[in-house]
């Protein structure tokens, strides 16, 4: 099975990832190398694979074996693992069926109406279900031609649009914002056809203005690592609804319950619960994590309240979880905290996602700190990126008095960030 993880972790979460996986070789870069020559030495690993680790990578290929013995394996065997989640604490790490990537590539597919002509572009990472799953996997299984870049860089990818090569593009919110900013855009995107988003809630304001300006409608579906995709919006692009995430694909069965598990009628907010070909076999060593994410039945709880129209659409209302989307990337709180409580001068903290245009939510740090004691956001920053991934550092840094709390001395984040979107002082 293939483990695949973030080119950006720091080493204590490269350390802890690797730690619970026990992977026996790993492919990695140069600069990661320290790290994982430590752990090698620990033994928890036993190749590392890159230009100055065990094996160099172009001398493992040029005298490798030109044909290989493929290995007999059951649908339901783990193909892969993405890990989901917060990188310290108990990791999740999602443990994908053969038949739940095959199955979610063909529906991919499908609901794009992929071909061998199609060139798609990818610049967001493997280790998440979109850049693997959706775009790589989906593109190589129809033969079409994938062009790759390390991460988002806007001049490479209007030069990759204007040389007129492009029909499918993929990318967060954030990207089609940036992009909205740029002069003449209908005339540098070429002969594209497909438009799609995902990772991150898309502004109906965004979507209409894309339809405007390009002539394209951005295509979402809905799903998560656990399980995808879920819906799509839509195979008929005069059946798209903006604000929606569309229908069930085939195959697929999405419902929605209550908090005890009871299933509810169309028009009732719930959490959406799912079953199908799509859905994960669980978390990697976590018995306990596997079994509060699954109803009886096989049906697995997304963490997401939705709502389904009489047409069947699904509208995506709120989350349960903490989880903060920022740039299309996961981030959630507490690690973020934790390494904030790092900070001598720091008291108290609560990490939350504030509403943002370009990020669609921004992580904003709100921060008791010490009797005495000053911080200033370049201070934080500093602090914090030697310590978190880019996208975790928060964007912002709010001074606090105190903390509203519950009478078990709880911090109530949601009157924090109620507080503040109501812009009432802190």
């Amino acid at each position: 099975m293939a483990i695949t993880l973030s080119s950006v972790l720091t080493g204590d979460e490269l350390t802890n990832l690797v730690t619970h996986a026990q992977p026996k070789i790993i492919f990695a870069s140069d600069n990661k190398l320290k790290d994982l020559k430590k752990l090698k030495d620990d033994g928890v690993v036993e190749k590392i694979i890159c230009t100055d680790g065990d094996i160099d990578l172009n001398h493992l290929i040029e005298n490798g074996a030109d044909s290989f013995k493929a290995i007999d394996r059951d649908r339901t065997d783990v193909a892969a693992i993405l890990y989901t989640g917060g990188t310290t604490g108990v990791p999740k790490g999602v443990m994908l069926k053969h038949e739940s990537i095959l199955f979610s590539s063909y529906s991919i597919a499908y609901y794009e109406r992929s071909t061998q002509k199609d060139v798609a572009l990818c610049f967001l990472p493997f280790n998440h279900v979109f850049g693997q799953i959706h775009i790589m996997n989906s593109t190589i299984m129809t033969a079409g031609c994938l062009e790759l870049l390390p991460s988002f860089d806007m001049e490479r990818v209007l030069k990759i649009l204007e040389e007129g090569k492009l029909t499918k593009f993929f990318a967060v919110p954030t990207v089609y914002i940036r992009l909205l900013g740029i002069p003449d855009l209908k005339n540098k995107i070429g002969p594209l056809r497909y438009c799609f988003s995902a990772a991150a809630s898309m502004a109906k304001e965004t979507v209409r203005q894309w339809k405007e300006t390009t002539g394209i409608t951005i295509s979402e579906s809905y799903g998560m690592t656990e399980a995808m995709p879920i819906t799509f919006n839509h195979y008929y692009p005069e059946r798209h609804v903006v604000g929606s995430v569309g229908h069930p694909v085939h195959g697929v069965e999405v419902q929605i319950r209550d908090t005890s598990g009871n299933i509810l009628e169309y028009g009732h907010e719930g959490e959406i619960c799912v079953k199908g070909p799509n859905v994960m076999k669980g978390y990697l060593n976590n018995p306990q994590g596997t079994k509060d994410a699954f109803w009886e039945g096989g049906w697995v709880r997304s963490g997401d309240i939705g709502i389904f129209n009489e047409e069947g659409y699904l509208f995506i209302v709120d989350r349960l979880k903490d989880l903060i989307i920022t740039g299309g990337e996961n981030v959630f709180p507490r690690e973020v905290e934790e390494a904030i409580y790092q900070m001598p001068k720091v008291e108290e903290c609560a990490v939350i996602g504030l509403p943002d245009k370009e990020w669609g939510e921004r992580v904003v740090a709100c921060i008791v700190p010490k009797q005495g004691q000053k911080f200033t956001a370049e201070e934080m920053k500093s602090f914090l990126k030697s310590r978190l991934s880019p996208f975790k550092v928060p964007k912002e840094y709010i001074e606090f008095k105190e903390f509203p709390k519950s009478p078990a001395g709880k911090i109530l984040k949601r009157i924090i960030k109620k507080n503040l979107v109501e812009g009432r002082p802190s």
